[in-house]
Order: C-alpha cells, then sequence, then structure tokens
C-alpha cells in the first residue's frame, strides 16, 4: 500500500522546501517558483501552487519533482503519513 499524502497548506510546502535550500525566484498568480544552486552550481526548480489546501495528486507531483535534487526518504516524514 503507498503512503497517504499529507493535506497541507502551499505556504507549508514552502517552508519545507526552505529547509533543503529552495528558495522562492518568483510567483506568478498562485504558483511560485523555488530555485537552489546545486552542488555543482546547475540550477534546480521546483514549481508549487500556494493554495489553502493542495490535493492529494499535486503533493505526489511535488514530491516526484523534489526528489529528483533530494532523497526521497528525507522528503517523506514531511509530506507523507505513515
Amino acid at each position: 500500500m503507498s503512503p497517504k499524502p499529507r493535506s497541507l497548506p502551499g505556504r507549508e510546502v514552502l517552508s519545507i522546501l526552505h529547509r533543503f535550500g529552495f528558495e522562492v525566484h518568483s510567483q506568478k498568480s498562485s504558483h511560485a517558483k523555488l530555485r537552489r544552486l546545486a552542488p555543482s552550481g546547475g540550477k534546480q526548480t521546483l514549481t508549487v501552487p500556494i493554495h489553502d489546501e493542495i490535493d492529494p495528486g499535486t503533493m505526489h507531483a511535488i514530491v516526484r519533482q523534489a526528489a529528483r535534487f533530494i532523497p526521497e526518504e528525507e522528503l517523506h516524514s514531511y509530506f507523507f503519513t505513515d
């Protein structure tokens, strides 16, 4: 059985990703682009909706995006219930 995503507001997701070094780079309407520099010097970008509550499918998509840059096991406790 796959883990169930937590119901989180977009601002809390921004706060969690900030702990991993992401900063808001730009915002257009209700979506924020977050960016951090990789150790190699490359730019890593994520897009997060700033909604009161993020849908479970959207939460999975955010975690999939973030898992390209952050080990999934480090993200799990923030975004999923056990």
